[in-house]
């Protein structure tokens, strides 16, 4: 969460938008972008994550549509089940007297005697409970709370529950209640159910990838702070392989810094005036390898995979050959059309080129892999009916540029 070199991107309009949910807006907004793009950071400035003026739900926590409602609601404070108690009773009075010593009556000048009572009761207590779903319970008392609702990641629901928790908040945006839904806009956010559900009362709000100017910012307003200068053409390389991602350009300005042990603002001014492709090779280091060496390996089986001979020497199986094809057409390269990726394979290998369904076949399991991964989003998915590869992270991407020449 940046502070100091938050960036607002103003000629987007972009936190204009999203400030009109507070104003009544009566309308379900949905908060689209790809990865690591900047939407949470964009959404915690008007809607503040810590504290308790809201309810953040982050959907890669949430299995069932119960775990979603149960978070809700103790985001809230709230119950699931309420009792009310029911008293009857009896009574008995019984008064006299006080008196003081050898039996004489008190007497209260001007008032006469002093006399007192004594009342016992006796009863029954009974309990009626009503049990609420943990839906019903969470939507009830979320709207008495006027808590702005936001899920993040709402891509990682299950379509089925997308359009389960879509129908349940739609009472809560018709009375003006905040409602914000994050995702990536590919296919696992269901944006068809969702403006069906909400026909004429959604307001879409794309967060576009960021423009090279626009990540410059982030450099140009962080290092004076740190009393840094950095020349413009160093800032405008770091912004070419950031792959339009605001996330990935923080790291390189902390790989700039550990270079030159910067941990605080400096006494004295400091120039950097140059940088090499070093620092984006250890930077990729960090990003994608694990997943990679993950897709890399690909699905378990009885018998060793075919070698395929590489343009730039040596063997690798179609697993990996599909990886280091894509390498090829990085960057820019959030949908690879199918037949692009045939074209880079058959770049990449000198002879022994797989068939097209060999390729299909091994794209919908690196699918499933990246699917498995405890990542919140696949880092790549493949779309069979429309033969389209989408690769969702733009770290996994720059891994693929700079960190798979040792896997050659």
């Amino acid at each position: 969460m940046p502070q100091h070199t938050y960036v607002d991107r103003a000629e987007r309009e972009l936190e204009k938008q999203l400030l009109s949910v507070k104003d009544n807006l009566c309308k379900l907004v949905t908060l689209t972008g790809s990865t690591k793009s900047g939407k949470t950071v964009l959404a915690s400035r008007i809607f503040p994550r810590l504290g308790d003026e809201c309810v953040w739900i982050d959907g890669g926590t949430v299995e069932t549509e119960e775990d979603l409602w149960l978070s809700v609601l103790g985001e809230v404070g709230g119950y699931s089940s309420a009792g009310v108690d029911q008293a009857n009773e009896s009574s008995q009075a019984f008064s006299g007297d006080i008196e003081a010593e050898a039996g004489i009556p008190l007497v209260v000048k001007g008032k006469g005697r002093v006399g007192t009572s004594l009342t016992r009761k006796n009863g029954t207590v009974k309990k009626k409970s009503l049990h609420l779903s943990a839906k019903n319970a969470a939507i009830t008392q979320l709207n008495e709370s006027g808590k702005p609702l936001v899920i993040d990641d709402f891509h990682y629901l299950d379509r089925d529950i997308q359009g389960v928790v879509i129908r349940a908040v739609k009472p809560l945006v018709f009375e003006g209640h905040p409602v914000v839904v994050i995702a990536i806009p590919h296919r696992r956010y269901d944006a068809v159910k969702v403006e069906r559900e909400m026909t004429g009362r959604l307001k879409s709000i794309p967060v576009p990838i960021w423009s090279i100017e626009e990540l410059m910012e982030i450099p140009n307003v962080g290092f004076p702070i740190l009393n840094v200068n950095i020349e413009g053409s160093i800032s405008e390389r770091l912004a070419k392989e950031a792959y339009g991602s605001p996330h990935l350009m923080q790291e390189f300005c902390r790989g700039l810094c550990m270079r030159q042990g910067i941990e605080e603002t400096k006494d004295e001014k400091l120039n950097i005036a140059s940088v090499d492709d070093s620092i984006f090779v250890e930077i990729a280091e960090g990003t994608g390898k694990v997943i990679f060496d993950k897709l890399a390996k690909g699905p378990r089986q009885r018998s060793d995979r075919m070698p395929r001979p590489l343009m730039v020497g040596g063997t690798a199986d179609i697993y990996k050959v599909v990886l280091l094809a894509l390498a090829k057409l990085a960057p820019g390269m959030e949908k690879v059309d199918y037949e692009l990726l045939r074209t880079a394979i058959r770049d990449t290998l000198t002879s022994n080129v797989p068939q097209a369904h060999e390729v299909s076949r091994v794209l919908e399991k690196m699918g499933e892999i990246a699917s498995s991964d405890e990542a919140s989003t696949p880092v790549l998915d493949w779309d069979k009916e429309d033969q389209v590869l989408h690769v969702t992270d733009p770290f996994f991407a720059f891994f693929l540029k700079w960190g798979t020449s040792s896997f050659v």
